[in-house]
């Protein structure tokens, strides 16, 4: 569930503009939501599709990262006319619409991977790479971080999070293994995997291992309570014919998108759904590695 690619000469690169971009069906004086403004590389390609007359309404919830990102769109030109950026999480969109005095969007987008600026910050504590403190809080000032989750959580709780948040394979064992521990870094947490994982192939290592940090993350973020808040509520938030475009990463985000929009769609508050899961083209997935677990999902009111 990782959001945006770095290029080896330090550009964030969003994840399946083209896609993403058709299938929101953008035009000139729309009003679109980015849920997920992360580096501000959607939202990038976004504003010059709905200028003139339109509005782009970005939020996000890290303090840190959210300001850097506003500076950089600013800076493109994109002032207060066409670009407003709150801080909130995307489940709280009906109350920020509600603020705005906005009743209803032509498009929403949400990203729901983890910005690459935050994994590639050692000191948030994302990282599998580079040691930090355990944290992995995306407001570093909201909830308890990843070591004090580790250090109180069942055995059985964390297994189900492995299995439900990471299709982690080996969740038995790594749930035995990290339970009620205590780590205060993240290479300590690396380390206590790898010792928790039967013999393996040093891929398949790396990869319970980037799961593990997955699962964690959405547990301190509770991202899993915001993304099924938001798509209780996210049809209301539309004009008709508006649409919700929905990058997701892994089983557990595609399942409960994919159930929300079916049961919109019965439900009719939802005229189409996509009936299929749009994939990152080999050639992005072959230049951006992060893409090959990318699912892209759409609803239209």
């Amino acid at each position: 569930m990782l959001a945006s690619g770095k290029t080896p000469a330090g550009m964030h690169v969003p994840i399946m503009v083209p896609e993403v971009m058709e299938a929101l069906q953008l035009r000139s004086g729309a009003v679109v939501v980015d849920g997920t403004l992360g580096y501000g590389g959607h939202a990038r390609e976004i504003l010059p599709r709905i200028t003139p007359g339109g509005t782009l309404i970005g939020l996000d919830v890290d303090p840190i990262e959210l300001p850097r990102t506003e500076t950089r769109l600013r800076g493109l030109g994109f002032d207060v006319s066409v670009l407003r950026v709150r801080r909130s999480n995307f489940a709280g969109l009906p109350a920020v619409l509600a603020k705005e005095g906005i009743g209803g969007v032509d498009g929403i987008f949400l990203d729901l991977g983890v910005s690459s600026m935050q994994i590639d910050t050692p000191e948030r504590g994302f990282s599998v790479k580079n040691p930090g403190p355990l944290d992995m809080r995306m407001n570093p000032g909201r909830g308890l971080p990843a070591s004090s989750l580790l250090a109180g959580i069942s055995i059985a709780a964390l297994e189900s999070m492995l299995r439900d948040f990471a299709d982690e394979p080996h969740a038995a064992r790594l749930a035995e293994a990290l339970a009620g521990k205590e780590f205060v870094r993240t290479d300590e947490l690396v380390g206590a995997i790898r010792a928790g994982l039967p013999p393996l192939p040093e891929e398949a290592i790396t990869l319970s291992i980037r799961r593990v940090f997955q699962a964690i993350r959405i547990a301190v973020n509770e991202e899993m309570t915001a993304l099924e808040t938001f798509l209780r509520h996210a049809s209301d938030c539309l004009k008709p014919g508006g649409r919700i475009v929905i990058l997701t990463f892994h089983s557990g985000e595609d399942r409960r998108v994919k159930k929300a929009f079916q049961s919109g769609y019965r439900d009719q508050r939802f005229s189409v759904i996509c009936d299929y899961v749009t994939r990152a083209s080999s050639e992005e997935c072959r230049d951006n590695p992060r893409a090959s677990s990318a699912k892209l999902r759409w609803a239209e009111r």
